[in-house]
């Protein structure tokens, strides 16, 4: 353990005007605070605050935060109280300490509910100032460089909430550095073997290349020095762990993996990031779609920097990133860099953005969140995902995920638009709402009066703001009619236990529940959101709840008219358990289909004709068709043995054609009765397992429309 000396030697590289004696009485009363208490390594306690400032001050960091950091233990781990804190360093910091703890308290692994609480507390401390997040993703850092000292079951929690929620938070809040780290600490934990792989391959694949970094390092140089610039470049592997998420996403063996190493190049000037651009691209073959220019188009949390990927010595690809210095402290502090201290005063760096105003932009929707996990869902997809910019059509930029859609486009820009959304077009041509658009591209959004959002858009946006404003429009536009459908579906499954569905039974369920009251009960049970099952076990924990009644097959969706049929499409043959939307025809009723049914796509410009629907909730006959394509050996006994398995499920085979004949395998088309999807899961699986089957799936014939 470093002591108070080499600490305040530390931090005086970066800050000669540090108060010493501030961080002198910090060490000495946290020190004095958790004498006699030790690691789980045996070492003293108060060696991890002294290591976890260790790490504030490399990403040099004002006195107040390291003061937290060899404090941020001590009020819920030793005697001292807050006014302790307060009353020895002030209001400041104790606020500070104080807040540490309380994200040390939070559970932010546990059960979903609980854990959007949690979230949504973290986000207020870090509204608070986030300062305090900075201490925790750095005690955490530390924790995970010592959890080899921890129980198996315990080591296995913490790298699991570390991959999580405090990596991607790291990385949303531009310290990559940490987040890169904390995933390969977190790697190694949960899966050792894959790691160790990772870096065998690695090391073997030195031997037989040698060590290119200098070699391509030297080429680059010599580039630059050819147009003129001077700059600084440094070169490095990749990360276990980043190289095998890209294995994953890519579906590569790591021998066909290229691009496992990454170059920096450090200019004076942000016109010489784009002559230096100029200089590698000339000079090497730049590999199309990995070209992002985030200079001109900033992240939120202030990083700047121009990536390309280029095919460098013997083709093998390598990643280039371009900035200034300026840039890199900005992409190495993140949103730290706001607090980042040079020669004693705070360092004015133009690219460092404002941690309140960045803070803001990151909750300023979560408050309107009724809905726990509406709001987990809106918070992990605001910190996992990357962004892409696209324009309206008067060149204004509209920021997205990296998979938005014209509709999240559409909400982006207002709610309202979003709402009466019926069409887009991407660089003027009509496109499905569906579609992932791309960084540059130009999207026009086409409205119309009187529309509504469709339930189906849910499965279609990718932000956490248009799923939201979609679910809350739905709610208002469908809570009147799934109250009166609650209601009704209440009394038939109280009716069934010889109970009344009262108002004051349905109030206790929904007080039990965590509701807002009998209505919004009501109106979760029209939705399908809540099983009226579960309200009985909840009024009535003592009566099972039976259900023994199959249910009518001809009543078996919910959400239609009482005047409408239904049939299943016999393009997609939706089964239950399924999501299904309908789709109304002239004299044919109704016809559902799968919400991934390529058909849909020929109407998706008539909203008028959609129809939201859902399975009834219970148990289904076994009358639901499903066609199976199955390929199968050609020996003997094969077919009769496959059509016992099917038998074994429980299932009835109501038809079989021979597609195609060969001498060692024969394909066939096996239609098969079913009662959801659980039974067609369990069908297909046992079929899956008989080592003569080589391969089945699901038949969808298009050709078969209503």
């Amino acid at each position: 353990m470093i002591d108070a000396d080499d600490l305040i030697t530390l931090v005086r590289n970066y800050n000669p005007k540090t108060n010493a004696a501030l961080l002198r009485d910090a060490f000495a009363f946290g020190d004095a605070a958790h004498a006699g208490q030790t690691r789980h390594s045996g070492e003293p306690y108060f060696t991890h605050p002294v290591a976890v400032a260790a790490i504030l001050a490399e990403m040099q960091l004002d006195d107040a935060t390291l003061v937290t950091a060899l404090l941020h233990d001590t009020i819920e781990d030793t005697r001292r109280t807050y006014g302790d804190v307060e009353t020895a360093f002030g209001e400041e910091i104790a606020e500070l300490v104080d807040g540490v703890t309380k994200l040390t308290n939070l559970q932010l692994s546990s059960t979903e509910t609980k854990q959007a609480e949690n979230f949504r507390k973290l986000f207020m401390a870090m509204s608070k100032d986030l300062r305090v997040i900075l201490v925790k993703l750095a005690d955490r850092l530390h924790n995970m460089r010592t959890v080899k000292h921890m129980r198996p079951d315990k080591q296995v929690q913490k790298a699991r909430e570390t991959m999580d929620i405090y990596a991607p938070l790291a990385g949303r809040m531009g310290m990559q550095w940490m987040r890169e780290e904390l995933e390969d600490l977190a790697f190694q934990v949960l899966n050792p073997d894959g790691r160790i792989s990772i870096m065998r391959r690695f090391i073997t694949l030195q031997k037989e290349t040698g060590d290119v970094i200098p070699r391509i390092t030297d080429d680059i140089e010599a580039e630059l020095a050819k147009a003129g610039i001077y700059a600084e470049v440094m070169g490095r592997a990749k990360r276990p762990f980043s190289i095998w998420r890209k294995m994953e996403e890519k579906e590569q063996g790591f021998s066909r993996l290229s691009d496992i190493y990454g170059f920096r190049i450090i200019t004076a000037s942000e016109r010489d990031c784009y002559i230096a651009l100029g200089a590698i691209h000339q000079r090497w073959r730049a590999v199309p779609g990995r070209f992002k220019d985030y200079i001109s188009q900033p992240k939120s949390n202030g990083y700047r920097s121009i990536h390309t990927t280029i095919s460098g010595r013997d083709g093998r690809r390598v990643e280039v990133q371009i900035r200034t210095r300026e840039m890199h402290e900005v992409a190495e502090a993140g949103v730290a860099a706001h607090w980042s201290y040079r020669d004693g005063v705070r360092a004015e760096n133009p690219f460092a953005v404002d941690p309140a105003r960045w803070i803001a932009t990151l909750t300023e929707r979560f408050d309107t969140e009724d809905d726990h996990d509406e709001f987990l869902e809106h918070v992990k997809l605001e910190m996992y995902q990357d962004q892409v910019f696209c324009f309206t059509p008067k060149g204004e930029v509209v920021k997205l995920p990296r998979g938005g859609t014209p509709l999240d486009f559409a909400y982006a820009i207002h709610t309202r638009i979003g709402d009466s959304c019926v069409g887009a077009k991407v660089d003027h041509i009509r496109v499905p709402l569906w579609t992932r658009l791309k960084n540059g591209q130009s999207v026009e959004i086409l409205t119309a009066e009187g529309q509504r959002p469709q339930a189906t858009w849910i499965d279609i946006v990718a932000t956490g703001r248009a799923k939201a404003a979609i679910r809350r429009s739905l709610r208002e536009e469908d809570r009147e009619r799934f109250i009166k459908l609650g209601r009704e579906l209440a009394r038939v499954a109280f009716d069934k236990i010889d109970k009344k569905a009262t108002d004051k039974a349905l109030a206790t369920a929904a007080k039990q529940m965590g509701l807002g009251g009998r209505k919004d009960l009501l109106a979760r049970i029209g939705a399908a959101e809540i099983a009226a099952r579960d309200v009985i076990r909840t009024v009535y924990p003592e009566i099972e709840a039976t259900s023994g009644d199959e249910i009518d097959a001809a009543r078996a969706v919910v959400g239609l008219k009482p005047s409408q049929t239904f049939r299943r499409a016999l393009c997609c043959q939706p089964v239950p358990g399924e999501r299904i939307v309908g789709i109304s025809y002239r004299g044919k009723g109704v016809m559902t289909h799968a919400i991934d049914c390529p058909a849909l796509i020929e109407v998706e410009d008539q909203p008028n004709r959609w129809v939201d629907l859902h399975w009834q909730e219970g148990k289904h006959p076994a009358v639901h068709t499903v066609s199976l394509d199955i390929t199968i050996a050609n020996d003997a006994g094969v077919l009769g043995r496959i059509c016992t398995l099917i038998g074994e499920q429980k299932a009835n085979i109501s038809d079989l054609v021979f597609v195609d004949r060969k001498p060692d395998f024969y394909r066939l088309i096996i239609d098969v009765d079913l009662r959801d999807v659980e039974h067609l899961h369990a069908v297909m699986l046992a079929l899956e397992a008989d080592s003569d089957v080589a391969s089945i799936g699901r038949h969808r014939d298009l050709d078969r429309k209503p």
